[in-house]
């Protein structure tokens, strides 16, 4: 913006910090909280109407709109951006349309700040997954039922009949919103072939989808615009696919919406629960829902102060119960009369208590298993041994110090090599102790990235086409290829279905295996 003539630069100033002030003010941990509160109503709402339905949070933005979830999923807006669409085997979610069939479909939860009505997980990246496994599925039966008429069955061998009668119904076709345009739709539609071709090359297993789904896949978009007539809401079975109900929390209002209630006022904020490390001064979904009727009740004046102390709180909890509760320090800054000034408060970084049996995730029959490190120390024993990747230790009693190795790991997003230049010694001592018969849980902070990408290493490294450790026998005889890798890692999502490895982790276990295949060709 050109600066006007004659205005003074102190003017300009004040009105610049004015403006920042006001934005601190609408942007607060307050608004922030109350706004996910008041979203979660819809949220609450929506799922009555349909109770049969599990419901899912696709991380991470929409763990924040409910206190139960009956599963996650994680589908990445990033996919289905334009000139950006892409179909990425390393985010399968192959456990949601088992869910689905089991239950006749889902209801998926999500939100955005963008002013949309739905964020692009939900406007291309589901309908784009829903279409490719759906095409997959159906080439499936089609092959199946292929075989049994060549090996001479009639259609009553077999469940051939059957088989026919669910191709002739099948629905391969892309469905998307309508504000999708026309445009964006034929592209999607001329990479179909192209991405359903990849997912059958994975290694996924399309026969266990296929047993499942009696119906093909199809999503529904509901939001606050949405019209129900809620005596005429549609029984899911009268159906003929299995719904995935896509629900955006929050509303998509343009204009910046004050509210007020008997005692306080407030900003809302569309989407309030994304992009939680900027707002959420160390509070955690499950712990906001802990305490929600208190920090609701706060006020905006000291609800910075009460969350300060439910996070102290927790953090007390956790480590007097022997778990992991670092303390981190934030720093909040705050207008008063037009000054800005600084205090430092002590929080902790939120870990959500959890069961031991759900987080730790063993890999079939390979002796290996990945998971937080949370549940590392009651995991430890004589014959299972610890591998941690997280940067903070964990408690280990002196007589199996021999059973753990601490090798701190950070994200491509901190150090770009720190994966690639831990995983020799991390593959070496997956080799040492289980080639004398061990047992060997890999575990990070929160056993979804880098303790996935060291798996993949070691499975990669150290075991057989058919699964079997063998030390690393067989590593020269295979062709290291990101093709193999997506195969490898699907083996993995289908035991820890919440695994989600970035893309940048991924490359440095790329780089090692490489670089490892080529010394040993030397």
């Amino acid at each position: 913006m050109a600066e006007k003539e004659g205005e003074p630069r102190t003017t300009r100033d004040s009105i610049y910090r004015v403006a920042r002030s006001i934005k601190r003010r609408d942007n607060s941990l307050y608004n922030a909280l109350r706004s996910i509160y008041q979203d979660s109503l819809f949220v609450y709402e929506i799922s009555n109407l349909w109770p049969k339905l599990p419901l899912l949070a696709n991380l991470r933005c929409g763990l924040w709109y409910s206190p139960r979830f009956d599963a996650t999923c994680y589908f990445k807006s990033t996919d289905g951006h334009t000139n950006n669409l892409s179909f990425n085997t390393s985010r399968l979610n192959l456990h949601l349309p088992l869910l689905a069939g089991e239950k006749g479909g889902c209801i998926i939860i999500d939100s955005t700040r963008k002013g949309k009505r739905f964020p692009d997980s939900m406007s291309k990246t589901i309908p784009m997954w829903c279409c490719v496994l759906n095409r997959s599925i159906y080439n499936h039966l089609k092959r199946l039922c292929d075989q049994l008429n060549d090996a001479g069955f009639t259609t009553d061998d077999h469940g051939d009949s059957s088989i026919r009668q669910l191709l002739d119904k099948w629905d391969c076709s892309l469905h998307m919103p309508l504000w999708v345009s026309k445009t964006e739709k034929a592209s999607i539609e001329a990479r179909l072939d192209e991405w359903t071709k990849q997912l059958e090359e994975s290694g996924a297993d399309i026969a266990s989808l296929a047993s499942c789904l009696r119906k093909p896949l199809r999503p529904l978009w509901v939001s606050h615009k949405t019209v129900i007539w809620l005596n005429e809401v549609p029984d899911h079975e009268s159906w003929d696919f299995t719904p995935l109900i896509l629900v955006s929390a929050s509303d998509s209002g343009e204009v910046q919406q004050y509210r007020t209630n008997s005692e306080f006022s407030w900003s809302y904020i569309p989407g309030a629960g994304d992009d939680e490390e900027s707002w959420s001064r160390g509070l955690s979904p499950s712990v906001f829902w802990t305490h929600v009727d208190d920090i609701i009740d706060s006020g905006p004046e000291v609800c910075n102060q009460k969350v300060a102390e439910i996070v102290e709180s927790d953090r007390v909890y956790r480590a007097q119960r022997g778990q992991e509760a670092p303390q981190i320090v934030v720093k909040s800054s705050k207008a008063n009369n037009g000054v800005k000034s600084d205090d430092t408060l002590s929080l902790s970084v939120p870990k959500p208590r959890v069961d031991e049996e759900s987080i730790v995730s063993w890999l079939a029959s390979t002796n290996l298993a990945l998971g937080s490190s949370q549940v590392a120390s009651k995991v430890l024993s004589n014959d299972c041994c610890i591998l941690n990747c997280d940067k903070n230790p964990v408690s280990v009693p002196p007589s199996h110090l021999e059973e753990h190795l601490h090798l701190p790991m950070m994200g491509s997003k901190f150090d770009r090599f720190s994966i690639l230049k831990n995983l020799p010694t991390a593959v070496n001592f997956a080799k040492m102790k289980m080639s004398v018969g061990k047992k060997l849980l890999v575990c990070c902070q929160d056993g979804e990235d880098i303790s996935v990408c060291v798996c993949l290493a070691i499975l990669i490294s150290l075991f057989n086409e058919e699964g079997t450790f063998d030390g690393g026998r067989s590593f020269e005889e295979k062709s290291i290829t990101k093709l193999e890798m997506r195969r490898m890692l699907i083996f993995i999502c289908k035991y820890a279905v919440n695994a989600r490895p970035s893309r940048g982790n991924l490359r440095q276990v790329f780089g090692f295996l490489t670089s490892q295949r080529e010394n040993s060709d030397e």
